[in-house]
């Protein structure tokens, strides 16, 4: 029954287009492209895109290199000091700590050559400071510091009277800037120090203690000040003192074991060695120090066995470093095993090939594999550091000089170039003139 009165059909009727949804699609369209376009272009990132990471500020990387000085790592320190003043390289806050840092570091270090490097780049950084602040107390203060440790008469020679009156310049200004910088302070009596001024030394240091006792550096001066006047003990409390305050510089348990092998009490010296030695193994830093100063010890205690094992380990931690073979080379001549003495003392002196290197760490001959693997020695000048290395190498020679060897023509030379640069030197003098007397019979 058909109730709409409409004829029935049979064809499907075809739907009709609504002008609003193309207009709707045809948007939908064009906003797609626009975003295809912008994904394409980075100004848009995809959903589900890596967040991205943060940038680090200079005051987040002075803020790792401040624990890592006080946990001991020094070169850590040194690395975040350094991304520091990358980010904010007008701050002279950053390069003055960065150059503090610096100038501590060199105390690790062994030979001239790598502490004179490591005090200039301390010296740049802390230039940088003045330039990038003229009125800062701070970075004047440790400008002083730094002038203080370049005008070390080994690594200085004949800029050290120039260096000490520019970082008592630094001193002085900056305590005109900031009367009450305690560091100042401190510094100052350090080079007043370094200059025999010890009773100005005494007056500052003390200044220094009664404004704030609670600066490492302050107690580390101050030891300093009692060393030199030969009042061991009290350096000793002194520099305990600054370890309570920075209790993982090793460098501060180095110059207590000092002291206390000044006072021959050797097992206690022994037990701060370690202490410096176990700081750096639980922070992963290779530093022979230690283990040399171990060495040093037991040799004065007659223990040439012990000594010689520590100061091989010392060996095994740095084996490019001439310094320690140096050390090793004495271990071996206060023994008395003069043809050990000779082979190692020669690698301070004047250089070993790797082949040479490699039968020194061994003990015995090399295969060619071990030799490829060992590197060469460059031996170190002759200095008031180094002179103690020369003067044994050629006592060593003399000694073993026999009718059928060379010893004494090589003895001759090295003893000669020791007496020409140390004429002046007594002591040295006599030792150098013992052993010339024993070449003289053999026609040298």
């Amino acid at each position: 029954m058909n109730l709409t009165g409409k004829s029935p059909t049979f064809r499907r009727q075809r739907a009709q287009s609504n002008p609003y949804s193309i207009l709707i699609l045809l948007g939908m369209l064009i906003i797609s492209l626009f975003l295809l376009r912008a994904v394409q272009q980075d100004e848009i990132q995809p959903l589900f895109s890596p967040t991205p990471v943060p940038t680090r500020t200079a005051y987040s990387y002075s803020q790792e290199g401040d624990t890592h000085f006080y946990a001991g790592n020094l070169n850590e320190a040194i690395k975040a000091y350094q991304q520091a003043v990358v980010l904010d390289p007008g701050n002279a806050t950053l390069w003055a700590n960065l150059a503090r840092v610096q100038v501590y570091s060199s105390s690790s270090l062994t030979t001239d050559k790598e502490k004179k490097a490591r005090l200039q780049e301390a010296l740049d950084s802390i230039n940088k400071a003045v330039e990038a602040d003229e009125f800062s107390s701070a970075a004047y203060a440790v400008r002083a510091f730094v002038l203080d440790w370049n005008a070390n008469p080994i690594l200085a020679g004949d800029e050290q009277q120039t260096l000490l009156t520019e970082a008592e310049q630094s001193a002085v200004r900056a305590l005109q800037l900031d009367n009450q910088n305690t560091l100042a302070m401190a510094y100052y009596a350090e080079i007043l120090v370094d200059q025999s001024k010890w009773l100005q030394a005494t007056q500052y240091i003390d200044q220094a203690l009664e404004q704030d006792s609670t600066l490492m550096d302050v107690h580390r001066v101050n030891a300093y000040v009692q060393e030199t006047l030969g009042n061991y003990g009290g350096a000793i409390n002194e520099y305990k003192e600054a370890t309570e305050i920075t209790p993982n510089l090793t460098f501060l348990y180095l110059y207590i074991g000092v002291n206390y092998r000044q006072l021959k009490q050797y097992e206690t010296a022994l037990e701060y060695f370690a202490k410096a030695a176990n700081i750096n193994e639980q922070l992963g830093v290779e530093d022979p120090g230690p283990y040399i100063a171990i060495g040093k010890t037991y040799s004065q205690m007659g223990e040439f066995f012990v000594a010689g094992r520590n100061t091989r380990k010392a060996l095994q931690i740095n084996p490019t470093n001439p310094d320690v073979y140096g050390s090793l080379g004495m271990v071996y001549y206060k023994s008395r095993n003069y043809e050990g003495a000779i082979e190692t003392l020669k690698c301070a002196v004047k250089g070993c090939t790797a082949e040479e290197t490699c039968q020194v760490l061994k003990g015995d001959t090399c295969t060619e594999e071990e030799i490829a693997e060992s590197s060469p020695i460059d031996g170190m000048p002759l200095s008031g550091s180094t002179v103690v290395y020369y003067y044994t190498y050629g006592s060593a020679l003399a000694g073993m000089a026999r009718p059928y060897n060379d010893y004494c023509e090589e003895a001759v030379q090295i003893l000669q170039e020791v007496k020409t640069q140390f004429r002046d030197e007594p002591v040295i003098i006599q030792i150098v003139e013992t052993s010339e007397e024993i070449c003289a019979t053999f026609g040298y």
